[in-house]
């Protein structure tokens, strides 16, 4: 007997369907010679703090650096039953092998070797590595099994990632935190490098000063000619002037032909980008849907960073590019001739190809929900625009021109054959809304047009008319998500060297995780964005550009980061030793916590919490105000607001509480596990002891009367 272990049921269940285990049992799936289970995402991670001391079960720092030696790991409570069927499955007598089928990544290899050494397993095991959940590649992966031991570096660089991302945000958050002695400050490896982009480029945005240049229009009948900007509006209408009615020659006129190739293939972070400009969508949101056209065999793997394929694949793109312009409206013009040698490339894939629609999605589009459907639709549209086989091609027209001792130019733009471009098109005439093609800061009567023909040197024309014009230099624009998933895709690049495999902030699979970390912790926020407009921005709220602000170099430098992910990488390929890495990472964790200067008040009062009042206290008669963890009366008497029967309230619900109120409770559980609702009514108080840290305390909470909602 075989098990099979893959990251996520939906995976567990397309993979049983393929080798035919269709017996189903609690948590696993059965036949043919196979078991099936699987794993949730993470069943089993890295200990927390107080698991190696309960002093730091307490924030305190004097404690630090915490650096863990050994390293401890725990199963999670909330997916504790599925690890115990794994590991059941594991130990049985009739399993003889383990089939590793979490997902084809550093990521996956750590989820499943984690789960296989909290088991205690010794038994062998194989790696299928699939890059498509078609059948037709299942079956091929099942075929080509790879040893376990291949991966072994792989699984090392993961798990340097999680340690170096434990002692990282760990001991920073709470060096930090106690330094300022406020609300809690969140610092992470990635996060707060991408924290300090968002905060320069404000800063940048608020040290703006708006500048006006002016420019002369002449008006040589059949042409338009512009100086160049002209900072004094006297200056520049003594120009115009000068230059009315005055004989203007043609001094030097340069034509050249332009050829675009067609666009490369999208890995995750370029469709996440496009998307985001496309379609507005959140780089999560994006990765999400793509996760789901993965499982349901319609695309291939997402958390890719390659964006060429393999010359295996090669001989069935063609097909498949047919396939696909049958079945997308927008398509119906491809050729049928694919440039298939345009995106294959063997040396610049590593683990996976780039992301394509699999030969699935040619027949099964219906009743797919709209942003699966969307960004298949985009996926699609990139693959057949890459294998067009014909350039874009354009003509471009420079022209000098002098008047009166002055120099004017005038550009102009022609397309000569639209290429690969006339599917890009297509596919934007097919959306309903237009994408953002984003705004330049040049005057809207510069815009490159055809240029009249004939235009040689030494021909003269007359300033018929000469006009001023009035412009205003813009500031940098906020991020938008696509834009700061370039921008950490880049950072620190012009410190590595060019042979640095992966460069810039996280990996593809992590970038959009790291942003929405950032939106929950607080530190920045979207904008909404406009109807009709580009797709929201995203700026950072005064705490983040104060945390940004405090923070020194070692832990907020985008190249100190893009350095230690590139080192992953070199651990992942054997040629940097896990242990050289991680001495490294406490190295620079001990000078962070000994080499940080004190906090200023003014600086501590950047991140207290702001204490709302919220009524007074039934016990004492003082003020109970909102701390981080629920209500308490600042007299300190005792009185405490934070949850009952479990449930945690609101601002406005405590509020309610103090005048005598009564509440609901929404989604209260019975000992039957099912979930009722009730009103809470506040009936006097009473005291009760607890424990914490091993002391014994008193409190005061109210009493309160149930009445159920039926």
């Amino acid at each position: 007997m075989k098990l099979v272990l893959c990251e996520k049921p939906s995976v567990g269940k397309s993979i049983a369907g393929v080798i035919g285990a269709s017996g189903h049992r609690e948590g696993y799936l059965e036949g043919n010679g196979y078991l099936v289970s699987w794993c949730i995402g993470h069943l089993v991670g890295l200990a927390p703090a107080d698991r190696y001391d309960q002093r730091y079960l307490k924030w305190v720092k004097e404690d630090l650096p915490i650096l863990p030696e050994p390293w401890q790991f725990v199963v999670f409570p909330d997916t504790k039953e599925q690890f115990q069927i794994v590991k059941g499955l594991m130990e049985r007598p009739d399993v003889e092998e383990i089939i590793e089928a979490a997902d084809a990544g550093r990521e996956g290899e750590l989820i499943f070797r984690l789960v296989y050494q909290m088991a205690g397993c010794r038994k062998p095991f194989q790696r299928l590595w699939i890059s498509s959940m078609e059948e037709s590649a299942v079956r091929e992966g099942f075929r080509n099994l790879r040893p376990g031991a291949e991966y072994d570096h792989l699984f090392e660089a993961a798990l340097c990632r999680a340690k170096a991302d434990w002692l990282v945000g760990i001991n920073a958050t709470r060096f930090f935190t106690t330094l300022y002695r406020g609300k809690t400050l969140n610092v992470g490896r990635v996060m707060t490098p991408t924290l300090a982009l968002l905060s320069e480029r404000e800063k940048e945005i608020e040290g703006f000063k708006k500048e006006k240049f002016y420019k002369v229009e002449l008006d040589l009948g059949s042409l338009k000619a512009f100086s160049g900007k002209i900072r004094s509006r006297t200056d520049a209408e003594k120009l115009r002037k000068s230059c009315l009615g005055k004989p203007a020659e043609i001094e030097k006129a340069e034509r050249q032909e332009k050829r675009e190739k067609p666009p490369k293939l999208f890995d995750l972070t370029s469709l996440q980008r496009e998307a985001n400009r496309v379609y507005g969508y959140r780089a999560q949101q994006t990765l999400d849907c793509l996760q789901l056209l993965y499982e349901k065999k319609l695309a291939t793997y997402p958390r890719t960073d390659s964006r060429y394929l393999t010359e295996d694949m090669a001989a069935g793109v063609e097909t498949l590019c047919t396939g696909l312009a049958g079945v997308f409206p927008f398509a119906r013009d491809f050729p049928g001739k694919a440039a298939v040698g345009q995106v294959v490339n063997n040396a610049k894939v590593s683990d996976h190809h780039a992301i394509l629609p699999t030969k699935e999605a040619v027949v099964n589009l219906e009743a797919l929900p709209t942003g699966e459907k969307n960004i298949l639709m985009l996926v699609t549209a990139r693959l057949l625009c890459a294998v067009w086989p014909e350039d874009y091609v354009s003509e471009t027209t420079a022209v000098l021109v002098s008047c009166n001792g002055a120099e004017f130019t005038a550009k102009g733009h022609a397309e000569l054959s639209a290429g690969w471009k006339a599917m890009e098109r297509a596919f934007a005439a097919s959306l309903k809304k237009r994408p953002d093609a984003g705004s330049g800061g040049e005057l809207p009567e510069e815009k490159e047009e055809r240029l009249p023909p004939g235009l040689a040197e030494g021909l003269c024309f007359t300033a018929e008319e000469a006009a001023l014009r009035e412009g205003t230099t813009s500031p940098p624009v906020r991020y938008t998500e696509g834009s700061l998933l370039s921008a950490m895709e880049r950072a620190g690049n012009e410190d590595m060297g060019d042979d640095a495999e992966r460069k810039g902030l996280g990996t593809p699979a992590t970038r959009a995780g790291i942003i929405e970390k950032l939106i929950k912790c607080g530190f920045i926020k979207r904008e909404k964005a406009a109807r009709g407009g580009p797709a929201g921005r995203l700026l950072p709220t005064p705490e983040g550009t104060a945390l940004a602000e405090v923070l020194p170099e070692a832990v907020k430098s985008p190249k100190l980061t893009a350095e230690w992910e590139n080192n992953l990488t070199l651990v992942a390929k054997g040629e940097l030793p896990a242990g050289d890495f991680m001495a490294g990472i406490e190295n620079m964790v001990r000078d962070l916590v000994s080499g940080s200067g004190g906090a200023s008040a003014g600086q501590k009062k950047m991140f207290m919490w702001e204490q709302k009042t919220l009524g007074a206290c039934p016990n004492c008669g003082g003020q109970v105000a909102g701390g981080k963890f629920g209500a308490y009366c600042q007299n300190k008497c005792g009185m405490s607001v934070g949850k009952i029967m479990g449930i945690l309230l609101t601002e406005a619900q405590v509020k309610d509480v103090l005048a005598g109120r009564k509440i609901l409770l929404r989604g209260l559980k019975g000992r039957d596990g099912k979930s009722y609702n009730a009103y809470a009514m506040p009936n006097g108080t009473e005291k009760y002891s607890y424990t914490k840290n091993g002391e014994k305390k008193e409190g005061v909470r109210f009493k309160v009367e149930m009445e159920f909602v039926k």
